[in-house]
Order: C-alpha cells, then structure tokens, then sequence
C-alpha cells in the first residue's frame, strides 16, 4: 500500500513537471519573434542588457519581499554557469544571429535545444534515460537539422553558427539550473542568477540605450519588456521547476514544441512566410515529444 503511494506521488509530481514545462515553453516561444521585432531598432546588446536588467530587478523585488537567503558558497558557481548561459550567453548570441536570419528560421534551429539539454542533463545532472528515449530525441534533433540544411544554412552561415553556440550554452544553463533547483528552489535560481548579472546589465543597458528612446517604436518596447518580464524571469520559474520535477532530459524535450508556437507567432505577427515543410517538421517533432515523454 505504502508502495503504491510513493509511486502515485512519484507519477503526480511528473505529471506537475510537464504541465510546469509545458507554460514555461509556451513563455519563451514568443522570444525569437520579440527579440526579431527589438532588433530591428535597437542594438542587440541593449536588447541582451535591458532584458537581463528588467529581469534582474524584478527578481530582486520578489527575494527581499520573501526574504529569501542567499545562496551558499557552493551554490554560486553553478548560478554563475547558468548567469553566463542563459541570462547573457543565450539571448546576446541569438540577437546577433537574428540580424542575419529571421525569426522563423531560428526556432528551426532550437529543436536541438532538447537534445543539448538531454546531453548536459546525463553529464551534469547524472540522469540516466532509457535507450529508447535517445532515439525519440535524436529523431526529433535530425528533423529540425535536416530542415535547416534543405533550407540551406549556407545562405547566412554567421547567422546558423551564432544560434548553435547559443544552443550549447543554453542547454548547459538549462541542465545547471535544474539540477540547482532542487535545493534553492526554481524561482530562486533564475532570480539569483539575474540578479548576479545586475551589476553588468545595468551598466551596459545605460551605455547603449538609444539616444532618443521616443524614436523607438511602440513595437519595439513591447518587445523589450516581453523579453525582460516572460522570456527572463517568469518563463524560467515555470520551466526550472518542470525540469526538477520531471526530470531535466525527459520534460526537456518539450523544447521541441517551441518552434511550432514560434512559428504561429512569427507568422501572425511578424507576417514571416511559414512554409509547408516547417509545418511537416513541427508535426514531426511533436510526435517525438510524445515518444520521449512516454520512454523517458
């Protein structure tokens, strides 16, 4: 009996996992389409500072109002890992890149999100998926490349190596912020690791701010704040705490879901061209999604 209850409270707190991942993938698909409409008007590292700052002084806000404590000496190295990944590495580099190819094209290129993650997650996380979990994953990951390739790659290479190096340090904030969560809490992971870059973002979004801010578009602002509020900070609470529960290599490959809601946004918003084929690859990857959720 007590046997059938751990697993009933082992299944519910996966099943939580998910459902946390699940909001924190829909937060962050509005990011490429935001970070393409910012870019377009405002230099990529005020749009990497700004959202960083934005996230950093909310983050700020909510831990003296919880008066949470600060982390131990042990726990900074790997804030500091997931501060250079995914609250400066991750957004820089793919604002860069989105200077060279639009937004459609780089959530192509995050469906080798899960698969980074997934590696990161057995190195730094210890977790040991099945083998039949690999399979979904890769399957997924060649789906997304393939694509990219048939699109050719080639047409922006600076733009496609950009995304890649911000991949690989996402996926590593990702693994490292997840298995942190466990003991510091989900939301007190991100919040700590934005505010740790505060005395860095702050700084380099006065420096670079535009020199008319009344010149920017409404478009463009809007843009900024999604970034700094959803992308930066809220989306991370939900998604830290889905990893920790569900298990980093497993509710990572939710990732793979990302493009398909970028691709709607891209294309409602920004009036991008959605071709067929990236419909037949979403569909694709989401069948992985399913696979992998079922193995993992």
């Amino acid at each position: 009996m007590k046997q059938t209850s751990v697993i009933d409270s082992a299944q519910q707190t996966s099943t939580s996992g998910w459902i946390n991942g699940f909001i924190g993938v829909l937060l962050f698909s509005g990011s490429m389409p935001a970070t393409k409409v910012a870019v377009l008007e405002l230099d990529p590292i005020f749009v990497t500072a700004a959202r960083a700052g934005i996230a950093g002084v909310l983050a700020l806000l909510c831990l003296l109002v919880f008066k949470e404590k600060r982390p131990t000496k042990k726990q900074l190295l790997p804030l500091f890992i997931v501060a250079i990944g995914g609250v400066i590495g991750f957004p820089l580099l793919s604002a860069l890149a989105l200077q060279y190819i639009t937004s459609a094209h780089s959530l192509v290129f995050l469906g080798t999100l899960p698969m980074c993650t997934a590696v990161f997650a057995v190195w730094r996380g210890g977790e040991k998926p099945k083998s039949i979990f690999w399979l979904f994953s890769i399957l997924g990951c060649l789906l997304v490349v393939g694509f990219a390739f048939l699109q050719g790659v080639t047409s922006s290479p600076i733009g496609d190596i950009l995304m890649l190096l911000a991949i690989l340090l996402c996926g590593l904030s990702y693994a490292e912020g997840a298995k942190l969560s466990k003991s510091l809490g989900g939301w007190q992971v991100i919040s700590w690791a934005v505010v740790l870059s505060l005395p860095v973002s702050i700084p380099i979004m006065l420096i670079t701010a535009p020199e008319v801010p009344s010149l920017i578009s409404t478009e463009a602002w809007i843009g900024v704040s999604y970034l700094g509020i959803f992308s930066m900070f809220v989306g991370f609470v939900f998604w830290y705490k889905g990893l920790a529960q569900g298990g980093i290599a497993s509710v990572g490959q939710l990732q793979l879901l990302q493009p398909f809601f970028g691709l709607a946004l891209a294309a409602s918003l920004l009036n991008e061209q959605v071709s067929t084929a990236m419909i037949a690859v979403t569909v694709g990857v989401i069948l992985c999604v399913a696979g992998s959720k079922k193995f993992g």
